[in-house]
């Protein structure tokens, strides 16, 4: 099992890249995209966040977050927006449950603080 690191800087900004499940160009597909955008506005009510910047390719995704101040549970975020998108897809797929979009052992994040940086 991988052993992360993971920085816990309250109401830092954080460097994330998320691999889709195998490498599959799912994020071509317009009900994953909209599933997406719907679990990340869902997370945001939730838990608010900033997003600095967002990159959407093919098979991954990178994307730049900041958390509001004494605020560190990006974790959080990330489980209610792969929770939404599997929940949509499974929808779309016919109710066909456990399909996997995203490799979450995959995300990879770096934190920033004022002081410096730190790999999480």
């Amino acid at each position: 099992m991988p052993e992360y690191r993971r920085t816990s800087l309250p109401g830092g900004s954080y460097f994330f890249t998320v691999n889709t499940l195998g490498r599959q160009p799912l994020l071509t597909k317009d009900l994953l995209r909209l599933a997406l955008h719907q679990g990340i506005e869902l997370a945001r009510q939730v838990y608010p966040f900033t997003i600095d910047a967002w990159v959407l390719l093919p098979d991954h995704l990178h994307c730049i977050w900041t958390s509001p101040p004494g605020d560190s549970a990006f974790s959080k975020r990330w489980a209610m927006i792969k929770c939404h998108v599997t929940q949509q897809c499974n929808l779309g797929a016919g109710g066909d449950a456990g399909v996997a979009v995203f490799d979450f052992s995959s995300i990879c994040g770096l934190g920033h603080a004022p002081s410096g940086l730190g790999w999480c």
